[in-house]
């Protein structure tokens, strides 16, 4: 099960963010691609995501004030991060709350 964050298209780029358990690890991870994204990093594509290990999940569900259930965790992630700027914004929220990850990118 998984659920998006965040979602735009237009004729520049789309955008597609969204959040889901793997193994009890919690993936946050998001796809760009089009015009705006090839002239800014050369290639018309660019991937990233953020992992949280099953181990520390309990830890954000406990900050987050929601049962350590995949559910309840995903459907607060939809209601606290959900603007264009939502991963940056979930990245800032682990690292403000020393919440560890793990993290990649590709173009």
């Amino acid at each position: 099960m998984s659920q998006t964050l965040y979602r735009f298209k237009d004729e520049a780029i789309s955008i597609h963010v969204e959040a889901y358990f793997e193994n009890g690890n919690l993936i946050v991870s998001g796809y760009d691609i089009g015009k705006t994204v090839e002239e800014y990093w050369g290639d018309s594509d660019y991937e990233y995501d953020t992992i949280l290990s099953a181990e520390v999940v309990h830890k954000l569900a406990f900050i987050l004030n929601v049962p350590h259930q995949e559910e309840a965790v995903l459907s607060a992630l939809v209601g606290r991060f959900n603007t264009n700027s939502c991963y940056s914004e979930f990245q800032t929220f682990l690292d403000d709350n020393e919440i560890v990850y793990s993290g990649s990118s590709w173009a």
